[in-house]
């Protein structure tokens, strides 16, 4: 009968044996990146490595996604997932992005599959599946980058999603009812602070498709003849800025967007403008009350020109929240493999501004959302890349793979005890209710008319 400590060691042995293998992985996908939703080469990568280890699966979930299913030798207990994220961003002057959409890898969504790939890897060694009573469940996730909005409500409009985040379109489509607990590890800046990291939280959303209506007219000859869509938008950018100083630090208050249509010629007077906004907060309260904030300012730019506004919020993320027992197994396992001294623990409420669909699963059971160092550069800018595949990809995998072992051996007495204890704020149900319910349009008219 084999130890803990030994099930472990033959795990971290075999990832270690294929290291190349693993990081080649990312590399790959690094050189391929897709957006969220389109990433059918990605999608056909994973189950080309999924059959090579020979996991069954299952695939176009939610257009893209992949789900596979490992059976442990020693019995039935919980289902436990491994998650890596297909998509990228889009930043055109990045080094690895694609000529033709834009498309690259800036945030380490790479690195997430091959580090999920490289934990079933450590799994399913002879000695390691035998011992574990349940189910590993690696998916590969799409669309966890909240871009392209309007591409994305085209999805919606077309009955093909209904819900714009890969994780919340797997919660609706059942994808996840057969999951117990979940885990993924991202990529982070470490300047050589640290190797593996955990805690913290992250910010609520709303996504904005803000649509103004003005009338078109000759920009020289009869401009007094139109309606400036375009100054509509712009005032009320100036009405956003203003209520900047009413935003509470201690709230974590992000709002941006950009201007996806500015008008179709020089010589005319814009009649059609179109903006994607987003607006954040750590707390649920405080995003609808800036929500509503930043709204009233879109009115008041329709208002002040005569125009029309067309608001469509559509429900984001949720904020993160960390099962403490199942970070406790995972930080012991994060100081075997990097080293007590090259583990950062972060406090729960610390809070750097991103938001994660991870924090929607989060409300549903319980989770842990880890970070691994390895990049260099700033996140989602053109200098982000990974300079450290070891930091990045294979730590992770060991840490992951180990923790598995901790949850699913002895009966998955562990992962029973964490299942029972967890503190689940919704069901799945409910939490479809909430985001139902934080979808809505707003149309208002500014004219004289």
């Amino acid at each position: 009968m084999l130890t803990i400590a030994e099930i472990k060691s033959l795990a971290v042995e075999s990832i270690e044996s294929r290291r190349n293998e693993i990081i080649e992985i990312s590399k790959h996908i690094l050189e391929n990146p897709e957006t969220g939703f389109t990433e059918q080469k990605t999608s056909k990568f994973v189950k080309e490595k999924f059959e090579a280890l020979g996991i069954p699966f299952q695939d176009k979930l939610a257009i893209t996604g992949v789900k596979g299913f490992i059976e442990g030798g020693a019995g039935t207990g919980p289902s436990v997932a491994v998650i890596g994220e297909l998509d990228s961003l889009r930043v055109v002057d990045h080094p690895y992005h694609d000529d033709v959409t834009g498309a690259a890898h800036a945030c380490g969504h790479h690195c997430q599959i091959g580090s999920m790939i490289g934990t079933m890897i450590g799994i399913l060694v002879p000695g390691v599946l035998e011992n574990l009573s349940g189910r590993v469940i690696p998916m590969a996730v799409p669309a966890e980058e909240f871009i392209e909005v309007e591409r994305r409500k085209r999805l919606r409009d077309e009955g093909k999603i209904e819900f714009m985040g890969g994780k919340q379109e797997f919660i609706k489509l059942g994808v996840f009812d057969d999951v117990d607990m979940a885990m993924i590890c991202h990529t982070a800046t470490d300047e050589g602070k640290f190797s593996l990291g955990l805690g913290g939280t992250s910010t609520a959303n709303v996504l904005k498709l803000v649509e103004f209506y003005g009338r078109g007219a000759h920009a020289g000859a009869a401009p007094h003849k139109g309606i400036n869509a375009l100054n509509a938008a712009m005032i009320a950018l100036s009405g956003i800025n203003a209520n900047r100083e009413t935003f509470r630090d201690q709230d974590t208050v992000r709002v941006n967007g950009i201007l996806t249509s500015g008008g179709d010629a020089v010589n005319v007077i814009p009649g059609n403008v179109t903006l994607e906004y987003r607006v954040r907060s750590g707390y649920l309260d405080a995003l609808a009350n800036n929500s509503k904030k930043v709204d009233r300012s879109f009115k008041a730019g329709a208002l002040a020109v005569g125009a029309r506004v067309s608001i469509t919020n559509i429900a984001g993320y949720l904020p993160m929240r960390n099962n403490k027992d199942l970070q406790q197994l995972f930080g012991n396992n994060a100081e075997q493999v990097v080293g007590k001294q090259n583990v950062l623990v972060r406090p729960d409420n610390y809070n750097d501004g991103g938001s994660t669909d991870m924090g929607d699963l989060a409300h549903i059971m319980p989770l842990i959302h880890p970070f691994c160092g390895g990049a260099t550069g700033t996140p989602h800018g053109n200098d982000y890349v990974i300079d450290d595949y070891d930091k990045a990809v294979i730590e992770p995998a060991k840490s992951m793979a180990m923790t598995i072992i901790d949850l699913l051996t002895e009966k998955s007495q562990k992962a029973i005890a964490i299942k029972e204890t967890d503190d689940t704020p919704m069901t799945k149900d409910q939490y479809l209710k909430l985001q139902r319910e934080r979808n809505e349009v707003i149309e208002f008219d500014g004219s004289d008319d």
